[in-house]
């Protein structure tokens, strides 16, 4: 049975160095950072009840313990409440959302007429998008809808992703983060299970346990018909619904990339009719 808590301690632990925590150096180590003897000396708990932790029967530990924990392990805001995530799973599991989109949010990508956008859910799947997100990513011409899958298993994806290990990353850090908020999530299982049989490249990502928030950033795609797009990006978190995400890409007026816009946006209202948001 896969114990994703201790996985996620020995990776982080792995990672930090003695000298890194105050700790005399040593020059033979069977495994490489701190051993579990010691990251329970820092925190302040007994060797036994880290290992029991670390073993996935720690049970009922209290939040100060994991906050300890995660101050020697040098954990950021988004591995701490993954730690979090993963200590507690009844208290962090849900349901599976819904993957009905609300009209507001239908109507306000559409709003977004000049920029490419679109809704995705903690699972990456696309489930609305604007007329130049779709001309972007050509989502109703048989693209992916679910992003993993296009950069994992679409054979073209490093042709559209110039920075494909940087994209790839990001990917699966995400998917990462929502699986431990998620454990019940059928769907995002599967998925997980899917990606874990078919690519070796997620394989060794999704091994090294990393965590990641969208929130903002910049993205290179290479189109067919326009060529290269640097865009950047916001992600915009709905209160009302908290595992749905709007991507807004926007370009710097007077750019190449804002000119190849205008051009995919004409191209793709004179090609094809203005589409809806769609559905997955």
């Amino acid at each position: 049975m896969e114990n994703t808590l201790g996985d996620f301690l020995q990776t982080r632990r792995a990672r930090i160095q003695p000298e890194d925590v105050g700790l005399p150096p040593y020059t033979r180590r069977r495994v490489p950072g701190l051993r579990r003897e010691e990251v329970a000396q820092l925190a302040g708990v007994s060797v036994d009840y880290y290992i029991r932790l670390e073993q996935g029967r720690g049970k009922n530990v209290s939040d100060a313990v994991l906050d300890a924990v995660a101050r020697v392990l040098r954990l950021d805001p988004t591995e701490q409440q993954h730690l979090r995530d993963l200590a507690h799973p009844a208290r962090s599991a849900s349901p599976a959302p819904s993957t009905a989109v609300r009209p507001g949010v239908r109507l306000l990508l559409d709003n977004l007429a000049d920029r490419p956008a679109m809704a995705i859910d903690h699972r990456m799947d696309a489930l609305a998008w604007n007329s130049l997100g779709d001309a972007v990513h050509d989502f109703t011409g048989g693209a992916p809808r679910n992003m993993p899958r296009r950069v994992f298993l679409d054979p073209g994806a490093a042709d559209v992703y110039p920075d494909w290990p940087a994209v790839a990353a990001e990917t699966v850090a995400y998917l990462r983060l929502h699986a431990g908020r998620h454990p019940d999530d059928r769907r995002l299982t599967e998925l997980i299970g899917e990606l874990s049989v078919k690519s070796e490249h997620f394989r060794r990502l999704w091994a090294d346990h990393l965590v990641r928030e969208k929130t903002y950033g910049v993205k290179r795609l290479i189109h067919p018909v326009v060529g290269e797009l640097d865009l950047a990006y916001e992600t915009l978190s709905l209160p009302g619904d908290a595992d749905l995400t709007v991507v807004v890409y926007t370009a710097q007026p007077g750019t190449p990339t804002a000119e190849r816009l205008a051009v995919l946006a004409s191209w793709h209202a004179g090609a094809r009719p203005a589409q809806r948001a769609g559905q997955v």
